[in-house]
């Protein structure tokens, strides 16, 4: 465990924004929680600032997760448990269960950010999405100083939510995922774009592996890379409403795309929606709504996180007065 004071926290956000935390505690292992104290009005816990926008300072404390390791619990009749530790880095988790002749995770590739995040907002992509797949989240109750473990009903998965991000927000530290991965490969190609891509591969047959790479090529093609432009990947969430209300929008907006969920419910295009009210490439000083997708808002330079959040109620607001939709932030804020 490592400490440090009055630390900027650019290089731990991927929209690389300035803020400053009063205090840096770095977790290497799951012996460095005892004794520690968490208040979630002013701490923080970060992994790899993927789904952060910093709107101002942190008062508090802010916990790295760096908690390491990967092991394969058991592996039976075809399926594997695996083990990862929040601290790992999610894309090399992916590639390391390839490696290992496990598949589950391969349209889930070049999400960044680390392993512990993925459970809070059930990350997806591709039409997979992480509590598919998840088996139990292992996490440190801040409150009574204990390891409790959570099994994939107990995290309340939604779309872009759980019981960690939502109803128990500031709770409980994700320490370890436990993931049910198969030997035998089952392709999920139901997203167009997908089958489009292996299709340029003139692959018809795709391996884990030919997947993982159709979906890198798309990600890399259709996403600014955070290392060169500052952002947090996709900014809004796509709008559940019900399917009378979609196709009430479709009727005025022909082109509009719909996905239809569960419950009678149908996701709406935020992208698209972004899109057509002029918003893609926009730029008001080093804030900036991506040349790539509609859907991603960047940080050109030196953007403050004020300005990323300004520049995001703008575009909010926008939609709303052309759909009468509100789109919701994916990343959490910080705000002033």
């Amino acid at each position: 465990m490592r400490r440090a004071d009055d630390v900027s926290l650019r290089r731990y956000n991927s929209f690389g924004v300035e803020a400053r935390a009063r205090e840096v505690v770095q977790l290497d292992s799951l012996s460095d929680l005892e004794g520690l104290n968490f208040d979630p009005a002013c701490d923080l816990v970060l992994g790899g600032g993927s789904n952060l926008l910093l709107a101002n300072d942190i008062e508090g404390t802010v916990f790295l997760n760096r908690i390491r390791g990967m092991r394969i619990l058991s592996d039976r009749d075809g399926i594997a448990t695996v083990e990862a530790a929040a601290g790992e880095i999610w894309h090399s988790l992916v590639l390391w269960s390839l490696a290992h002749g496990l598949t589950g995770l391969e349209n889930l590739s070049l999400i960044p950010g680390l392993a512990g995040a993925a459970p809070l907002q059930n990350i997806g992509a591709y039409g997979v999405e992480l509590s598919d797949v998840l088996e139990s989240v292992q996490a440190w109750d801040w409150q009574s100083r204990e390891r409790v473990e959570f099994s994939n009903t107990d995290c309340q998965f939604g779309y872009r939510d759980s019981r960690f991000k939502s109803g128990d927000a500031g709770r409980y530290l994700v320490t370890a995922l436990r993931l049910r991965l198969s030997r035998q490969f089952e392709p999920r190609l139901t997203y167009s774009g997908l089958g489009e891509q292996l299709a340029k591969m003139e692959i018809s047959s795709p391996t884990a592996r030919q997947v993982s790479q159709a979906v890198i090529m798309l990600r890399k093609r259709k996403l600014p890379d955070p290392a060169l432009v500052g952002n947090a990947g996709s900014f809004f969430k796509n709008p559940l409403v019900t399917c009378e209300a979609a196709d009430s929008l479709r009727s005025r907006f022909p082109d509009l795309p719909l996905f239809a969920v569960e419950g009678r419910h149908c996701k709406l295009g935020a992208g698209w929606m972004i899109e057509h009210c002029g918003w893609k490439g926009f730029r008001e000083g080093d804030a900036g709504v991506s040349e790539r997708h509609a859907l991603v808002l960047v940080n050109h330079g030196h953007a403050s996180g004020g300005e990323i959040l300004a520049l995001a109620d703008k575009v909010s607001e926008s939609v709303f007065e052309t759909f009468g939709v509100r789109l919701e932030p994916e990343p959490r804020i910080i705000r002033g």
